[in-house]
This record gives C-alpha cells, sequence and structure tokens, in this order.
C-alpha cells in the first residue's frame, strides 16, 4: 500500500488518541496531505490536511481546536492528534496524498492516493 494508517482504537469521550499515516516510499513534503473521515451511514469528509513545505494547515470546523496536523517528512508520516474525542468522532479515518499543487485541500477530489483507513470508535 502506498499510504498505510496507524493508530485507531476504542476510546472513552474526552480521551486522545495518534493516528499515524506512513507513505511507504513516497515524498510527503512537496504537495498536501490529508486526513478524512466517513462516519456511520454519512459521506467521506474533511478533518485535516497540512502542507509540509511550509506548515501550512487547514482544519475542518468541527476538529479545530481538538485536533492537530503535524507531519515529518524523514520518516514519511503524517500524524493526526486528536483531544478530547466526541462519540461523534466515531469513524473510519483516512489518509490522503496529493500529488500536484491543490488550491482546495477540504476535497477528497484534490487527492489521487488514499490509504485503507483505520478505525476510531469513541463511547460516552
Amino acid at each position: 500500500a502506498l499510504l498505510e494508517e496507524f493508530g485507531g482504537g476504542s476510546v472513552q469521550a474526552g480521551d486522545s488518541l495518534r493516528l499515524a499515516c506512513v507513505a511507504a516510499g513516497r515524498t510527503i513534503s512537496r504537495y498536501a496531505m490529508g486526513w478524512f473521515r466517513q462516519r456511520p451511514g454519512k459521506g467521506r469528509e474533511f478533518v485535516a490536511a497540512i502542507h509540509l513545505g511550509d506548515n501550512r494547515t487547514y482544519y475542518s470546523d468541527v476538529v479545530k481546536g481538538r485536533f492537530t496536523i503535524t507531519g515529518d517528512s524523514a520518516r514519511g508520516t503524517v500524524y493526526l492528534r486528536m483531544s478530547n474525542l466526541k462519540p461523534e468522532d466515531t469513524a473510519l479515518y483516512y489518509c490522503a496524498q496529493a500529488e500536484t499543487p491543490i488550491s482546495l485541500e477540504t476535497v477528497e477530489e484534490s487527492y489521487p492516493y488514499w490509504g485503507q483507513g483505520t478505525q476510531v470508535t469513541v463511547s460516552s
């Protein structure tokens, strides 16, 4: 797999979790890397994105202030630190990578490469 996510699991509301996305054999600093999620019965939605070249970050309104996206270019890994988790954060979380400069970091069509996803379940 080009992208592989790690770190999902089952936690209680208020807990924290860190997801990792490893881009095997790929440079992650050139173009945007994103995290999306798909909640039960919903379509896939944008969570966060980062341009590691200049550390620009983007967040959806529902996670802003609770989630933090970072990356380590040397390790080819992007992280999503999730704090104060809520039951509504329960979802399959996907990592995505762009391969060209993009202007719409929040749109899944901007990302041609995707991981298989990692499940996050938050209990109340």
